[in-house]
């Protein structure tokens, strides 16, 4: 096992755990997908994964369908800019913050607020990248009769470089593959066509390495990351603080 299966252990169910947020955020992927690639999942590559990942996610049928008609329409409130805003939080905490927003005024706005309030700073674009790595990241439901090491050595040539299996919450054994950046496309392509059930596929930064702190330190810092995933423009959160 890895550093990016300990990172995973660590963070399991913290991240997302309210569902109204986590079909908020599938909803817009799903708007700014469909208006990348056009509204049918099959020449559309990343809205089939995103379908996929709704449904593992138990989100209604009816959201998904509404996410795609919401993207296809001339309402401009579905003019989602995907934008990664990169500071530090206190205690020296780098933190990258990825959000989805058809107002960037306003999210930037109360991202530098919840930073500057928490006694840290918003810095440039891009400046913590060389902190943390960014991987391709599938689950697949767990075929009977897999053998682990063997699915692993036959990914390998498609930019997987960890495959372990873990329990979801209703207890089913799944497989998770973390990848290369620039092999989504590769490693996507290979699952479907070998016929595998993939539940889910997106990205995720790895940090590079992770910063001991105290447990008030902790609670301060924890405060500041539910700032930002309690705002509605922000998907994702990444910080490079050790998990207890």
């Amino acid at each position: 096992m890895g550093r990016a299966f300990e990172f995973r252990k660590a963070r399991k169910l913290k991240r997302w755990g309210n569902m109204a947020k986590t079909f908020t955020r599938l909803g817009k992927e799903i708007v700014i997908a469909v208006k990348a690639g056009g509204p049918d999942p099959n020449s559309n590559p990343r809205l089939r994964m995103l379908i996929q990942t709704a449904k593992s996610e138990n989100m209604p049928k009816d959201n998904v369908e509404r996410a795609i008609k919401r993207a296809i329409s001339k309402d401009t409130d579905t003019d989602y800019k995907e934008i990664q805003y990169d500071g530090y939080g206190p205690f020296g905490i780098a933190i990258v913050v990825e959000a989805a927003t058809n107002n960037n005024t306003r999210t930037v706005a109360n991202v530098r607020s919840y930073f500057n309030k928490a006694g840290g700073s918003l810095g440039t674009t891009g400046s913590l990248d060389f902190m943390f790595e960014r991987k391709s990241v599938f689950k697949i439901k767990t075929p009977q009769g897999l053998d682990l090491e063997e699915f692993e050595l036959e990914m390998i040539d498609y930019g997987v470089d960890e495959v372990f299996a873990e329990e979801n919450e209703e207890g089913v054994q799944e497989i998770v593959m973390y990848g290369a950046y620039d092999s989504f496309s590769k490693i996507q392509n290979y699952l479907e066509e070998k016929g595998y059930e993939i539940l889910s596929g997106e990205f995720e930064r790895i940090p590079t390495d992770q910063k001991e702190v105290t447990a008030e330190q902790r609670e301060s810092i924890e405060k500041l990351l539910e700032k930002f995933e309690e705002d509605e423009d922000v998907q994702r959160v990444y910080h490079n603080m050790k998990e207890e």
